[in-house]
Formats: C-alpha cells, structure tokens, sequence
C-alpha cells in the first residue's frame, strides 16, 4: 500500500482491528441518522482521498470508487449501496464471487 493515504483502511481508524472492504470501509463513514439524504459532491469532497481496500491488495480512493456515478444524491443506504455497487461491477472493483449471478437473480 502507498505510503500517500491519509491512514491505513486496515489500521485503527479504518476497520476497528479487522479488514473491510469496498462498501464498509464507505458505510463507516456515514451516519445514517444524520446524513441522509447524502450528497455525493460534498462526501467525495470530505472523504475522497482516504483510502478504500478492493481485495487484499488492492487500495483505491473512494474519489475512484465514485468516479463514474452521475446520481448526485442518496436517500438511504441502499439507494447510495446499489449506485456504488453498479460502479464497482464497471470498474472490475467487485471482488465477490458470483456477484453477477446474484445481481442478475435479483434484477428478474
């Protein structure tokens, strides 16, 4: 991992002494109480340089994990889960497997 993000998203403020990954590392960052309706430009502007673990050894910003949503407002976790996990899938940020299968259970 570079040694220019702000904090290590496995360390002791990224993931409470256990590794997280994509939409953790994200929801973490949210208070869903208080921030919804979330604004993407205002988030990405807060948070867009911290870092945001892909698999093992991956580590992207979450500025690149949003980058490519045009939605610019969330009403609830869900509605923010499924903008961001339609764009991980594009960017080959989706590491599951059988994500696709699931997806395309859940989409008939």
């Amino acid at each position: 991992m570079s040694a220019d993000w702000p904090h290590d998203p496995d360390g002791e403020e990224g993931s409470e002494g256990g590794r997280k990954y994509g939409h953790a590392v994200i929801a973490k960052k949210i208070d869903e109480d208080e921030d919804f309706p979330l604004s993407r430009e205002e988030f990405v502007a807060e948070y867009g340089d911290d870092p945001v673990r892909i698999d093992y050894e991956t580590v992207v910003s979450v500025r690149d994990v949003f980058d490519g949503i045009d939605q610019d407002e969330y009403e609830d976790f869900p509605d923010l889960h499924r903008a961001l996990g339609r764009n991980m899938r594009e960017k080959g940020y989706w590491f599951y497997e059988g994500a696709e299968e699931f997806v395309a259970k859940k989409s008939r």
